[in-house]
């Protein structure tokens, strides 16, 4: 299946309409002009710990102290992280709940579940936060050192290579992706979440594993893991000596979660500016790119519409990954 090749055609002009160009509400000036009056909640559809969560606080501290309320994170995890989007989705439009908002979240859990009570399509996008990019990796006992060993040996001992996935997540997606455009035969071994894979990775219980940069690169630093190639358009300034999966030989493999902001159906567009705004001067701050180069992100500012053509042009390469897998949640 050509996922790259299909994207053009998927995207359309009443998709990126759809994604919250002009579908904003009428409210009372005042309540507008006073945002905000009271405390908000940033929904995070992930449990506490992880890199989305991790990103959630830093960015609900840095906009508290900007916007002069309180923006205190509420985890809510389930459902392939369609729970945390279904309470986002339904609720009021008036800046008091926002949606850290993922592929997971928009694209994957929308087409692994079937009864999640929201469009995925409708939110407001506010303001991207970052993208997070991906490596491939490879244990101590796995017996390749390169993209092109990798192929070599899968094509060779068809199944013997195991890859660790968490399941139903973007690495998932990943894995599935690779083992199509390639045409090898590896074996997907799922997981709850990174932390089992890349333990039994170390451990040698399994070869391989694809996961961002940020959960993997303690473990590249002290050797316990090796990186094969990085999912990114370029090399990686962190681990510049780490080739791409395109440069190893695999066009059009290209692809990185990412996360941003946003807010319910009908969320007012002054609102919205007033959100945008302040993320975006704190991506520019010299804290904040320190911290995202901490977790191996990359700071992504820019407008609401830059967001919407974003996720316009991205979400139907993770929809395409995830009917792909095969997965049925239900």
């Amino acid at each position: 299946m050509g996922i790259g090749e299909n994207m053009a055609s998927t995207v359309s002009r009443r998709h990126l309409l759809a994604l919250g160009m002009g579908a904003f509400a009428t409210c009372p000036a005042a309540a507008q002009s006073d945002f905000p009056s009271r405390p908000i909640r940033l929904i995070v559809p992930y449990p506490p710990g992880g890199p989305t969560d991790v990103m959630a606080r830093l960015v609900s501290q840095f906009l508290s102290e900007s916007l002069g309320q309180q923006i205190f994170v509420d985890n809510r995890p389930g459902a392939g992280s369609t729970l945390g989007g279904k309470m986002a989705a339904t609720a009021d439009p008036d800046g008091g709940t926002l949606l850290l908002g993922t592929p997971a979240t928009l694209a994957i859990g929308p087409a692994l579940y079937k009864s999640i009570e929201y469009d995925p399509n409708s939110f407001v996008p506010v303001a991207m936060l970052a993208t997070f990019p991906f490596v491939m990796i490879a244990g101590p006992k796995a017996p390749v050192t390169n993209i092109a060993e990798v192929l070599a040996y899968a094509k060779a001992n068809p199944g013997k290579l195991s890859l660790g996935i968490p399941n139903g997540a973007p690495p998932h997606m990943l894995a599935v992706w690779f083992k199509n455009l390639t045409a090898t035969d590896i074996l997907l071994v799922p997981y709850k979440g990174a932390a089992g894979g890349v333990t039994d990775l170390i451990g040698g219980q399994i070869d391989l594993g694809i996961e961002p940069l940020s959960v993997v690169r303690a473990h590249l630093g002290d050797g316990s893991v090796r990186a094969l190639a990085t999912t990114t358009a370029e090399r990686l300034p962190e681990i510049p000596d780490v080739p791409t999966i395109i440069e190893s030989g695999i066009a059009g493999f290209v692809a990185s979660s990412w996360s941003g902001i946003l807010a319910p159906p009908g969320t007012p567009r002054p609102i919205v500016d007033k959100l945008n705004s302040a993320v975006n001067a704190i991506l520019g701050s010299a804290e904040m790119r320190g911290k995202l180069k901490s977790l191996g992100a990359q700071g992504k500012p820019g407008t609401p519409e830059n967001f919407t053509a974003f996720i316009a042009a991205d979400l139907p390469k993770w929809t395409a990954m995830a009917k792909l897998s095969g997965v049925s949640a239900e």
